[in-house]
């Protein structure tokens, strides 16, 4: 897992619309980098923290901010997500999950009783040099933006 201090993991990831987007695009020009992990595309715990970004993203611009969202899903469920809930950011799909497992997002757990791989809910925020400043592990996902903008 990431460390505050660790360089943001390089990756090459499609995005919603199937362009690459790669880590060093997203260093450099002068924003910070929000990078929040979910499990899946149209759950309830995943659209209360997408629309959370999406309500507050106005404010996490003009606090410099830029938000992506990455989970395991394809950029088409992607698309339809982002279009159904008109989310103004980027998705990335990590389709093989070594994005997730770069970044520590990608582990053990616990659903009903049975213990299974999956997403780890994970918020990282770096600065607009690439360099790790804050991880939320423990993500509110109607309050995500807030964590952010409020810690």
């Amino acid at each position: 897992m990431l460390k505050i201090g660790d360089k943001m993991p390089a990756f090459e990831v499609l995005d919603q619309d199937g362009n690459t987007v790669k880590s060093q695009n997203l260093i450099g020009n002068g924003k910070k980098t929000i990078i929040y992990f979910y499990p899946k595309d149209n759950t309830s715990g995943c659209t209360a923290e997408a629309c959370s970004f999406r309500d507050n993203y106005d404010a996490l611009t003009k606090a410099g901010y830029n938000v992506i969202g990455v989970s395991k899903d394809s950029p088409k469920s992607h698309t339809g997500f982002k279009s159904k809930y008109d989310l103004p950011f980027t998705l990335l799909a990590d389709t093989t999950t070594k994005m997730l497992q770069d970044f520590g997002a990608w582990g053990e757990k616990k659903m009903y009783g049975k213990t299974t791989m999956g997403t780890l809910r994970r918020t990282f925020i770096f600065s607009d040099k690439g360099i790790l400043e804050r991880i939320i592990e423990k993500v509110d996902t109607k309050n995500a933006a807030a964590q952010i903008l409020n810690p």
